[in-house]
């Protein structure tokens, strides 16, 4: 047979020492399946013995779950030296260091040229996917939004084995017919972090983060009417395969995505019989072999599911793709033919073209504002360039619009910045490595981002104002919702490039799908510029990454599979 991988995660003693210094944490154990001496009547016996033979035979570690559907595995929190001897034992075939990935954060199907009214097509040749799974392994979900509404619905798939795990605000009747299966996975990230705030994130599926519940409806969310942002992006809402199931599975956190986490949730969802998974989530590539998603997706495909995971939000830089393993369906981000302007008019006459989803009082169009360059108005150029938090000063700030370099802190949170400066509005800059590419934003003042040579030229009039002793001025205009927007699709800026750092031979990413500025639903908790002292609310939002590009792939590949069910996942 061929190798498997086996996971659990243990704790040290309450105390958290790490016996030998250095290179401590949580690592993933790859065993061979058949290499259980028989002495031992489970595996799990077999873990807990390995555990005390490689740290002196003590009882303060301890085997929190064990891992049998997509692979056979387990995850431990060793020192670097019990990580060394575990490695030596017979059977064990690799121990891999844990890693943390991060989140790669409704016109789109009629762009893909998804049509309800047509008499034939995939939608109706699959009726929107009504007898298939997908798996979202993500943030969670807001359950209450109807995109995940079950009208007229039939009961889930005979085969459906998951089923609903209550939690923080989360009872298990909140599941129906469409959200057929919700857990929660938390114990690699409690094993680093101890045990979490549940005053600021829910121990529960419930999505307390947005991210979740957005790439969910972009698979699988019903028909919604009217859905819009603020008003931005208005029609019908709806995902790739309306009438899909949905399965959350909640494995990331405030603290990030844990590998042992996601392993869990790929287990849970191959035993589950989920028919995609789709993964928002990435960090460094590393050699197959060494890469937990890469392993447990094959075993995930092995059950026959179609994985599709986001390529990363690393570019326009080469080499920066992610899940790169030739078994899942790697997906970059394009645009489609929708944008938001959000034009810059200048003291000089000239416009400036920006992007920008802002709902609220707006700049007068036919009145000129004074504006500032932050690098040259703040208490050191760097931070103050950047709207760091504290950099600026209001006697210089306020009643100004404020021009803000891109980095180290959110869009959005730059926004904020500058608001409680006193500042009546912010042009956001694209530096030289984000290029010209733009993402419209749900800013919290009046606020638009223009691209690096617009920057540029936005700094140039200020500095050539200063010289001349007239003030720069310039306002904002908001244009909303544009359409038929051409060319596109046009690859995102920001979507991560190959080649492929670890096959170069096998292109990736495999293709992309809309991820810029995309509509999708959005829970009740959560303002939609994602920031704290956003009390606004909204039952969609706008956003753009690869994340979203990602889930309209496993959308269709549900309505492939539900088209053609004999066809493998590589065939989808």
């Amino acid at each position: 047979m061929g190798a498997a991988i086996l996971l659990f995660t243990v704790f040290l003693t309450c105390s958290g020492a790490v016996t030998e210094s250095g290179g401590g944490g949580t690592f993933i154990v790859r065993v061979h399946p058949d290499a259980k001496p028989s002495v031992f009547p489970t595996h799990e016996h077999w873990y807990e013995s390995s555990l005390r033979s490689v740290s002196g035979g003590g009882g303060g570690v301890r085997v929190i779950r064990s891992y049998s559907a997509a692979f056979h595995g387990f995850s431990a929190r060793l020192s670097a030296g019990d990580a060394a001897r575990l490695e030596k034992l017979h059977g064990v075939l690799a121990v891999i260091p844990e890693q943390v990935r991060r989140l790669h954060t409704t016109r789109s199907p009629e762009f893909l040229g998804l049509k309800t009214g047509d008499n034939a097509g995939l939608l109706k040749e699959s009726d929107f996917g009504s007898d298939l799974v997908i798996g979202v392994l993500d943030t969670g979900i807001w359950p209450e939004r109807e995109s995940f509404d079950d009208r007229d619905l039939g009961p889930p798939p005979a085969k459906w084995k998951g089923g609903c795990v209550a939690g923080d605000d989360f009872p298990a009747g909140l599941c129906n017919r469409k959200l057929i299966g919700a857990r929660y996975f938390c114990d690699g990230y409690e094993a680093s972090n101890g045990k979490m705030n549940r005053s600021s994130e829910f121990r529960s599926p419930r999505d307390s983060d947005g991210h979740g519940t957005h790439t969910a409806s972009i698979a699988a969310g019903r028909y919604v009417f009217p859905a819009s942002t603020m008003g931005y992006a208005a029609g019908v809402a709806a995902g790739m395969a309306p009438k899909a199931r949905l399965a959350a599975y909640k494995v990331c956190w405030n603290a990030g995505c844990y590998d042992s986490d996601i392993l869990a949730a790929f287990d849970a969802a191959v035993a589950d019989g989920v028919d995609v998974i789709s993964l928002s989530v990435g960090g460094v590539v590393v050699p197959y072999h060494l890469d937990a998603i890469a392993i447990a997706a094959f075993g995930a495909l092995e059950a026959g599911i179609f994985v599709s995971a986001s390529a990363g939000n690393g570019g326009p830089g080469g080499l920066t793709v992610t899940n790169v393993a030739p078994w899942v369906t790697t997906v970059g981000a394009g645009t489609i033919d929708r944008d938001f302007p959000a034009d810059v008019r200048l003291g000089d006459g000239r416009t400036v073209y920006g992007v920008s989803v802002y709902s609220g009082p707006e700049l007068a169009h036919d009145k000129l504002y004074p504006l500032i360059y932050a690098g040259s108005e703040g208490s050191d150029g760097y931070s103050s360039s950047l709207c760091l938090e504290g950099s600026l000063d209001p006697k210089l700030v306020a009643g100004k619009i404020v021009l803000c370099d891109r980095g180290i802190n959110s869009r959005a949170a730059k926004g904020e910045v500058v608001k409680k400066a006193g500042g009546i509005g912010m042009i956001l800059a694209n530096g030289i490595f984000d290029g010209e590419g733009l993402v419209a934003d749900c800013h919290v003042l009046p606020a638009t981002a223009v691209g690096a040579s617009a920057g540029d030229a936005i700094r140039r009039y200020i500095q050539s104002a200063a010289k001349s002793k007239s003030p720069a001025k310039a306002t904002i205009i908001f244009r909303g919702t544009r359409l038929n927007v051409t060319p596109a699709p046009v690859v995102a800026s920001f979507s991560a490039r190959g080649p492929n750092p670890e096959t170069p031979e096998i292109l990736k990413p495999d293709l992309v799908a809309p991820g810029l500025n995309i509509l999708a639903a959005w829970p009740d908790n959560v303002g939609p510029s994602g920031i704290p002292s956003d009390k606004r609310r909204t039952e969609f939002n706008i956003l753009s990454g690869t994340s979203m590009a990602c889930p309209h792939v496993s959308g269709l590949g549900a309505l492939l599979k539900a088209a053609h069910p004999d066809w493998s996942p590589a065939a989808i």
